[in-house]
């Protein structure tokens, strides 16, 4: 059986991917959001309360559907990255990596020997469906996509450096921890920020990698697929409810309650 990953596959073939955050940590709401059409579904355990047990349910539910998951680990170590590979997460999202170095560390943990430094154990696993898959572990480094987040100014420095890591297949900006070691602290959309991140944008995508971010706004999200961004998140699912039912309680109220402007970029 080859190695297949329909994202990985798009990404280098350069088709734009559209994609929506889930945050909601609940799988019901995972599968109801993978037949909305969306390309790719985040799942998100950084900032959301996922582990190990509710991301498996996730993947489980989304897998019928096209939608492709994404998972994001709450950071890059080796044991972690094991244990979502395991349950047969193939495409990760590894936040705050600011050095080459990093990333090459992220790199080997998504790898087998003699390559990287993943435990084999996949036999006993849902990613080699319970060695189903008698040829897993000959093609399992081939069917990963690693995602790593640029989200500081040392990331920022170091870019050109990271791109150029065998194995790391695509870059995400970070835009609210960007702002904030910016300086601009819950503004991703000072013009200083927004400069960076469009540089940072043309760096990847000069260097052959996919670039990718998240915005609420739907105008910058397609000016940065004009840019050439491969995957780029436009919402949140747990905002998306949450501005919803304040929009349909404001309309029987005098004072209509709105949605603070910039809350999905500000959180993520």
């Amino acid at each position: 059986m080859p190695a297949h990953n329909p994202f990985k596959t798009a990404l280098a073939a350069g088709q734009p991917r559209i994609g929506l955050w889930l945050s909601m940590a609940d799988p019901y709401l995972a599968e109801a959001a993978a037949t909305c059409g969306y390309d790719w579904l985040l799942i998100d355990g950084e900032h959301a309360p996922n582990d190990v047990r509710s991301t498996l349910a996730a993947l489980q539910a989304v897998a019928p559907h096209p939608a492709q998951a994404v998972v994001r680990v709450v950071e890059g170590s080796t044991a972690l990255i094991k244990q979502m590979l395991d349950i047969g997460a193939t495409t990760l999202l590894v936040p705050m990596v600011d050095t080459a170095e990093q990333a090459r560390a992220v790199v080997a943990a998504t790898r087998y020997p003699p390559l990287g430094v993943r435990g084999v154990g996949s036999a006993v696993g849902r990613a080699s469906q319970w060695s189903a898959r008698a040829d897993y572990l000959q093609v399992a480094d081939d069917e990963v996509c690693l995602l790593v987040q640029a989200e500081t100014v040392a990331a920022l420095h170091n870019l050109e450096a990271i791109c150029a890591v065998d194995g790391v297949h695509g870059v995400f900006i970070g835009p609210a921890d960007l702002a904030a070691s910016m300086g601009h602290r819950g503004n991703p959309g000072h013009p200083e920020v927004q400069a960076a991140i469009e540089g940072a944008m043309k760096t990847i995508i000069a260097s052959g990698k996919a670039a990718g971010t998240l915005t609420s706004d739907p105008a910058l999200a397609r000016r940065y697929l004009d840019l050439g961004c491969s995957f780029v998140a436009v919402g949140v699912d747990v905002l998306l409810f949450a501005n919803a039912a304040r929009r349909l309680r404001g309309q029987f109220d005098d004072s209509p309650v709105t949605a603070p402007a910039q809350q999905a970029a500000a959180a993520y």
